[in-house]
């Protein structure tokens, strides 16, 4: 470690007396993750910068290379830049700012550390959200020259909704304000009154210099006039998180199936909540199965308890269907189980929320598919008076905040985020990019999901199928307007229709007159109108028939969505590949002149994309194709139907 006089922890004697009963007691230390945020440029890295140096985390070799990149790319001029310990991008070295999250541990006598440094742009805003979902605490900074700022209000909201009770105001740079008590005051004031509907545990406002050191880990001879803890001080005093969760019913989100022989089968994760001991009573969710654990295994042998925080393998005493993403949890106080939410939503994607498309919404290690409602509202944390008004929205935007309902394809166990946020907490990915595009909370599931159950019948779709002599099919034609879509799926029909099969043809234009003449063209009614007719089609294979769809459907996403309503194979995707040169020249509608001409908007091909099947199960083309020779092609390819 690097040698230098004015650096306040000094290694523990025992490093060199007994480096085992060392290693033991920091072992033992409790462990604290917090992150640092707030508006650009307040001093967040140079902060944690200070925190390392100043803990002896800092290596000699890391010391003089500071010194090196201090004087040819640091800000302070002749002294020591410490954001440079942080920040690690060449982008962030030139620019003096944080772009991605940067993890660092440190440690105290007391007490161990894990901070996150997070950006302050707003453009980064999912960056900080990143690095908050697993923090116990927020040191949030503010530049005592400038105030609180828009940027402030956003990462204190931000802190609030993921779960954060503990937040340290720090106001930074008090050094330029000549130390100034009024100043100090003035902020801490404005922001207790921005925060005091955020049902925040305590709010600790520390005036400190993460440059000059100031009320970082000794109370500065500058600032006198000030009697609280220093930053150091305060982080060891908050509340570990440990002790609530073992405090908590049992809860474990299995992330694998261990099977290595036919004598063993157990089943591994990390225990979210509460304790657990062989011959407890415990519950499988969602199916509610029941039965006792037979024994705890872990890397380094069996145990007779295992507490909130440890992995570990259980075995249970009764052969009870449990799989990957499935919850154990103690028998009498499980969760919830439903599959319709009020959730919060901070959206991460350059691309805006899509209500009614299907995301994939990764909860613990489950994943099931998620369909999302447009907002109830947004949230303006912007406004400085309170915790944020409510803003009437269609969707979110980047960086948007909002609370909408959404219901998943099959119930899961869950609990609101404000209980536990390992059953709470979601994220939400895109079927197409597999990027993620959202994080949420779950708040609470809706009344109608505990109200509304599927009803049984005794006669069953096989029995409607084998009546009709066939096998369910759903025909989904897609192409552009003016492709061919209609006449081939009329054709198709026909052809079917003297060979004695009971179909159905439901047509975009028909559909349109009646169940879906209350939806318009936009992005989000195109997605519902496709949705509405997925449903439908479903119902109609549940009554045995051969169903023939005719739509644009001009998004891979919805027609995935329908795809995985049905069984698979009775789904089959017919593309009508026609160039749009050739469906504009047909223009029977005439709506391409029309589109052309800026009178009718948000029109496929012209300023509405069309995303063309990848791997279609059919592919028929109509320019070099009869309407007759196209039809008979599809039905030699889903022949036979029985």
């Amino acid at each position: 470690m690097a040698d230098a006089e004015d650096r306040t922890y000094r290694p523990d004697a025992l490093i060199a007396q007994d480096i085992e009963a060392y290693l033991a007691r920091h072992r033992d230390k409790g462990l604290l993750r917090f992150i640092t945020c707030g508006s650009v440029d307040d001093g967040k890295s140079t902060l944690i910068g200070r925190l390392l140096y100043d803990s002896r985390a800092v290596f000699e070799d890391q010391l003089s290379q500071l010194h090196s990149d201090s004087a040819k790319v640091g800000t302070q001029g002749q002294e020591i830049d410490f954001a440079l310990l942080v920040d690690g991008l060449s982008a962030e070295r030139e620019q003096g700012i944080t772009i991605d999250v940067a993890y660092r541990f440190f440690a105290t006598e007391t007490r161990k550390f894990i901070v996150a440094d997070t950006p302050g742009h707003e453009q980064y805003t999912r960056n900080m959200v990143t690095g908050a979902s697993t923090a116990d605490a927020a040191v949030l900074l503010v530049d005592a020259r400038k105030g609180v700022l828009v940027q402030t209000r956003r990462h204190a909201f931000l802190a609030h909704l993921l779960g954060i009770r503990h937040i340290i105001l720090a106001v930074n740079k008090m050094d330029l304000i000549d130390y100034d008590q009024a100043t100090f005051e003035t902020i801490r004031d404005e922001f207790a009154q921005y925060a005091a509907d955020l049902d925040f545990a305590d709010i600790t406002a520390i005036p400190i210099s993460g440059f000059k050191g100031d009320n970082i880990v000794t109370a500065s001879p500058a600032m006198e006039w000030y009697e609280g803890p220093t930053l150091v001080g305060q982080l060891e005093a908050v509340p570990l998180p440990g002790e609530r969760a073992q405090a908590r019913p049992f809860r474990m989100a299995v992330q694998w199936v261990n099977r290595p022989n036919q004598d063993f089968r157990g089943f591994a994760g990390l225990i979210g909540d509460g304790a657990i001991r062989p011959g407890d009573p415990v519950r499988i969710l969602p199916s509610g199965a029941q039965t006792t654990v037979k024994s705890i295994s872990t890397f380094d042998g069996p145990l007779d308890e295992a507490v909130a925080g440890q992995s570990i393998t259980l075995t249970l005493s009764d052969e009870v269907d449990c799989s990957r993403g499935d919850v154990i949890a103690t028998a009498d106080d499980p969760p919830q189980v439903a599959d319709q939410f009020e959730a919060s939503l901070v959206w991460m994607d350059t691309a805006a929320m899509k209500p009614g498309r299907g995301y994939w919404l990764k909860l613990g290690s489950r994943m099931v598919t998620a369909t999302l409602q447009a907002p109830k509202y947004e949230i303006d944390v912007n406004n400085p008076l309170g915790s944020g008004a409510h803003l009437a929205a269609k969707t979110l935007e980047l960086n948007g905040i909002g609370v909408l309902e959404l219901h998943t394809d099959r119930p899961i166990a869950f609990e609101p985020y404000a209980d536990s946020k390992a059953l709470g907490g979601f994220i939400l990915i895109d079927k197409e990019s597999n990027a993620t595009v959202a994080c949420g909370m779950l708040n609470f599931a809706l009344r109608r999901a505990q109200n509304v159950h599927w009803q049984p019948t005794d006669i069953a779709r096989e029995h409607h199928a084998a009546l009709k002599n066939q096998v369910p099919r759903v025909l989904w034609f897609t192409g552009l307007s003016g492709s061919g879509k209609s006449t081939i799926a009329n054709a198709v029909e026909k052809k079917l229709a003297l060979m004695n099969r009971h179909t159905f043809l439901l047509d975009g234009d028909n559909i349109r007159h009646g169940l879906n003449k209350d939806l318009g063209f936009t992005e989000a009614d195109r997605i519902e109108n496709i949705r509405r007719i997925g449903e439908v089609a479903k119902l109609m294979a549940d009554a045995g028939l051969i169903v023939l769809t005719a739509f644009i459907s001009p998004f891979r996403a919805e027609r995935q969505m329908v795809r995985e309503m049905l069984p698979d194979g009775e789904f089959i995707e017919i593309f009508v590949e026609t160039p749009i040169e050739v469906a504009e020249k047909r223009d029977v509608k005439g709506l391409y002149k029309k589109a052309r001409e800026g009178k009718l908007k948000n029109f496929t091909g012209i300023d509405s994309p069309y995303e063309a099947p990848a791997s279609p199960e059919i592919r028929v083309n109509t320019v070099d194709m009869s309407v007759d020779e196209a039809a008979d092609h599809i039905v030699s390819k889903i022949l036979p139907l029985k």
